[in-house]
C-alpha cells in the first residue's frame, strides 16, 4: 500500500514496487541495516532480493557510512550483527575519504581528536601523530566517552586549535547515531562547533559529493562497466542533514527510513506507527521522494 502526505511525499509499505526503477541501491548502515546492536533482518533480506532483480545490466548496493573508520572494518562488524554478505556487493565509508585526505598530507603532524577504536584509520599511512599544540590537522572521529559528553565540553580546546589555524578533518559528518534505544553523538557534532567557532573542517563523508562519487565508481568497476545515470541511483537513508541532503545535491532520488534517528520526532518510538508527517516534512530543508517506516521489501 502508497499513501501520501500533505507533501506529497509518498509513504511505503516497502521497496517491491520502487525498486525496479533502479540500478544502484546507495545505502546508509546505521539506523537503516542495524540499530548499533544487531540487524534488522527485513532489511537485509529487501536489499538481497533488489540484487536478485533482472535487468539490463546488474543491480548493485554499495553501502555508504559516514563511520569513521575503513571499510573492511565496517564489514566485520555487520558480519558480527548478523547482516549477510548477500545484502551487499561494497562499502565506501568517511574513513576510506579520510585516510586519502591524510595520505595527501603525507608527513605532516597531524592530531587525533576521538576514542582509541578509531585508531584503525591511520594503519599502513605516512603521518606524525602529535599533541593538538602542535598539529598542522586534526582528525575528528567522535568523542572520547560519547557516553557522557557532549560537543560543548570541546569548547575550549577546539577554540585553542582554531586561534592556531589548524584544519579539522571530520571522518565522520554525522551529529547523532543510533545505539540501540539511544542517540549518541558523533564527530559531526564537534565539527559543526568548530565551524561555529571559525574554525575551518573538511568534510569527509555525507552530505558531500566526494564520498557519493567514490561509491558510484566502485559499482560500475565491479562490473567494469559506465557508471550508473544519475537517474537510476536510489539513496537509502534515515537522516535528512546527510542522507537526503546529500542525495538531493547529488542529484539522485532518495528514500527515508522513518523509524531510525527521526523516531522520536515523527512519534514512532517504540510500537508506534507512522503517522501523518506532512508538518514535520514542512519543517525540513529537503524532502525525500518517498518514505518507508522501515527496510523492508
Amino acid at each position: 500500500m502508497t499513501r501520501t502526505t500533505g507533501a506529497t511525499v509518498p509513504v511505503l509499505d516497502g521497496i517491491a514496487d520502487l525498486a525496479p526503477r533502479f540500478d544502484l541501491i546507495l545505502c546508509d548502515v546505521w539506523g537503516v541495516l542495524h540499530n548499533g546492536e544487531r540487524a534488522h533482518a527485513a532489511a537485509g533480506e529487501a536489499l538481497t532480493r533488489f540484487r536478485a532483480l533482472p535487468g539490463e545490466r546488474p543491480r548493485r548496493v554499495v553501502l555508504v557510512s559516514n563511520a569513521p573508520r575503513p571499510g573492511s572494518l565496517v564489514q566485520a562488524q555487520l558480519d558480527g550483527f548478523g547482516l549477510p554478505r548477500s545484502a551487499y556487493d561494497a562499502i565506501v565509508t568517511s574513513g576510506d575519504l579520510t585516510r586519502a585526505l591524510i595520505a595527501a598530507s603525507a608527513g605532516e603532524p597531524v592530531h587525533h581528536l576521538g576514542p582509541e577504536r578509531d585508531l584503525p584509520i591511520f594503519e599502513g599511512l605516512d603521518l606524525r601523530r602529535t599533541g593538538a599544540e602542535e598539529a598542522a590537522h586534526v582528525v575528528c572521529t567522535g568523542l572520547l566517552d560519547d557516553e557522557t559528553e557532549t560537543a560543548e565540553d570541546y569548547r575550549e580546546r577546539l577554540a585553542a586549535m582554531q586561534a592556531r589555524g589548524v584544519r579539522m578533518i571530520c571522518a565522520n559528518p554525522d551529529l547523532v547515531v543510533e545505539r540501540g534505544t539511544r542517540l549518541i553523538p558523533c564527530a559531526g557534532a564537534l565539527a559543526s562547533l568548530y565551524e561555529h567557532l571559525g574554525g575551518e573542517v573538511v568534510w569527509a563523508g555525507k552530505p558531500h559529493r566526494p564520498v557519493y562519487q567514490e561509491a558510484v565508481a566502485t559499482a560500475a568497476a565491479i562490473d567494469g562497466v559506465e557508471p550508473v545515470a544519475p537517474g537510476r541511483i536510489l539513496a537509502i537513508g534515515d537522516a535528512i542533514r546527510t542522507d537526503i541532503a546529500g542525495a538531493h545535491g547529488f542529484g539522485v532520488a532518495s528514500l527515508l527510513i522513518a523509524r531510525g534517528i527521526h523516531a522520536a520526532e515523527l512519534g514512532i518510538e517504540g510500537g508506534a506507527t507512522l503517522g501523518d508527517v506532512a508538518h514535520w516534512l514542512e519543517r525540513q530543508p529537503v524532502h525525500p521522494d518517498a518514505i518507508v517506516e522501515r527496510l523492508q521489501w
